[in-house]
């Protein structure tokens, strides 16, 4: 797994912009803390951005005064896989892990 998965936020950023296509900041954030039901703090959040962007992860332009922001093809590769990975792993079967999944047959 590529480091940038090991975010969770980085991970949900990327799987928002890959439904959306692409956002200004401002939305996604408010996304963002929708999904989350908290406020995210507006310098940590710009710090994820800015790192997805210096990784190549995503792409960032301006329109008007805003940055506008959208899943670069190596982002929506590495999404994709970990999605791959995610469905291998639960094997499709969300209502497995509702909290009446027995683990002890997986051990």
């Amino acid at each position: 797994m590529t480091k940038w998965l090991h975010s969770g936020r980085r991970r949900d950023l990327c799987a928002l912009l890959y439904d959306a296509g692409e956002l200004r900041a401002q939305p996604l954030k408010s996304r963002l803390e929708s999904h989350y039901d908290e406020r995210i703090d507006p310098q940590s959040f710009y710090a994820t951005l800015t790192s997805l962007v210096e990784s190549g992860f995503l792409d960032r332009r301006t329109e008007g005064i805003a940055d506008v922001y959208a899943l670069t093809e190596a982002g929506e590769r590495a999404l994709l896989d970990h999605y791959e990975w995610l469905s291998a792993t639960i094997g499709g079967r969300p209502s497995d892990y509702a909290g009446d999944h027995d683990r002890s047959d997986d051990d």
